[in-house]
C-alpha cells in the first residue's frame, strides 16, 4: 500500500476513507498517535496517512483532490470549534 494523503486528524481521515469507499477504493487510515510517547510522533510527522492500493493511487488523488475542492473554504476539522455554542 502506498501513502496517497496526510490529514490534518481524525475526522478528516474517516471522512476521506468513507468518500475513497464510495468509489470502491479500500484505504487504510494510519494515525501517528502513539500513547508512549504522548504524541511525539504526531508533533513530527503529522496526524498520520491514508494509504491505498497502488493500482488505485491516480484514482484516489482525483477523488481526494475534488473533494477538498468542493468543499467549503473553511472547514474546520477541530472539534473544539465545533462546540456550538453562541457567542
Amino acid at each position: 500500500m502506498i501513502n496517497v494523503y496526510k490529514p490534518e486528524n481524525d475526522a478528516e481521515a474517516l471522512a476521506l476513507k468513507s468518500v475513497l469507499k464510495e468509489h470502491d477504493i479500500y484505504s487504510e487510515v494510519v494515525s501517528f498517535h502513539d500513547t508512549a510517547y504522548n504524541g511525539l510522533y504526531q508533533s513530527q510527522y503529522g496526524w498520520g496517512v491514508i494509504k491505498v492500493h497502488e493500482q488505485d493511487y491516480e484514482e484516489a488523488q482525483k477523488i481526494i483532490s475534488e473533494w477538498k475542492s468542493s468543499a467549503p473554504d473553511k472547514v474546520s476539522w477541530n472539534r473544539e470549534n465545533q462546540t456550538g455554542s453562541a457567542s
